[in-house]
């Protein structure tokens, strides 16, 4: 989720012309591809982010970034081809990480700075990176329904994006997690979990959910967007300890394309155990 601080003019219609090609590429992929060419188009966005995540790990020669490259896609195809069985218990132990992340994240005081390689970085890569394709395509994949409810998820994040920006500047006051992102704070944590909630009620609407239904989705959004705000905290600590400040300089006015699903990683997994465990 954005800091409060307010980007210059410049970068702001850097990333509005950004949004203006991304918006439009990604919805597209969303509604009108078949689940196994999303799944090719989410795969090549996977690997953009694998290779960004090699950088936070410390991991500068390009022979070992494509050989992580290599393993990931090796993976994906695995999942896609032989162990969909698989999928539900992958969420889950994303789902576990990131609980335990929220629980260790908020509590940090001091950052220390980091040199050199970090090998086991890559495997939490490889955990959430995969987890996340996964959770999107369990979701795209359902019959009729599917694209809208990845759509709705985007939908989601983009509301408590949103949401945690403007409520933030305006009333923002207490810091959220000082030492890991200073410029968030308890009021916009608060905005995003309002708008969150408000989205799915909608989504619940769309669905035609009974009330215990509609009470259980807007529950769960709330849920899916806090998990997010730990998703954007986790990239921010791994940036502060090497000292960047985006991923990469992929996308004009917004960094790097983790810099930009940082959130989504966190929540997608969530979204996709809980809209799957609603909707049976």
């Amino acid at each position: 989720m954005p800091d409060k601080s307010a980007p210059s003019v410049s970068n702001l219609r850097r990333r509005a012309q950004t949004v203006l090609w991304l918006a439009p590429l990604v919805v597209g992929a969303v509604l009108l591809l078949p689940t196994w060419a999303f799944a090719l188009f989410l795969g090549a966005a996977m690997l953009i982010a694998a290779w960004e995540w090699c950088g936070l790990a410390g991991i500068d020669g390009r022979s070992t970034r494509r050989f992580y490259l290599a393993f990931m896609a090796m993976v994906l195809a695995g999942l896609w081809h032989w162990s969909e069985s698989s999928w539900p218990s992958l969420l889950l132990a994303s789902l576990i990480w990131w609980i335990a992340q929220s629980l260790i994240i908020p509590r940090i005081q001091q950052i220390e700075p980091v040199a050199g390689p970090r090998p086991m970085l890559l495997i939490t890569g490889l955990l959430i990176l995969t987890s996340t394709w996964v959770a999107l395509l369990s979701l795209h994949q359902i019959a009729s329904i599917g694209p809208g409810l990845v759509l709705s998820l985007l939908i989601l994040m983009a509301t408590a994006d949103s949401a945690a920006y403007f409520v933030g500047r305006r009333w923002g006051r207490i810091k959220l997690a000082p030492a890991v992102s200073p410029g968030k704070t308890r009021a916009g944590a608060y905005g995003a979990l309002v708008g969150a909630g408000l989205v799915g009620l909608l989504i619940a609407g769309w669905l035609g959910l009974a009330p215990l239904g509609v009470l259980a989705v807007a529950v769960l959004c709330i849920l899916v967007a806090m998990l997010s705000i730990i998703g954007d905290l986790y990239e921010s600590l791994l940036k502060r300890r090497r000292h960047l400040k985006d991923s990469s300089q992929l996308l004009p006015g917004h960094g790097g394309l983790l810099d930009r699903i940082d959130s989504l990683t966190a929540a997608a997994p969530l979204y996709a155990l809980g809209m799957t465990w609603a909707l049976t």
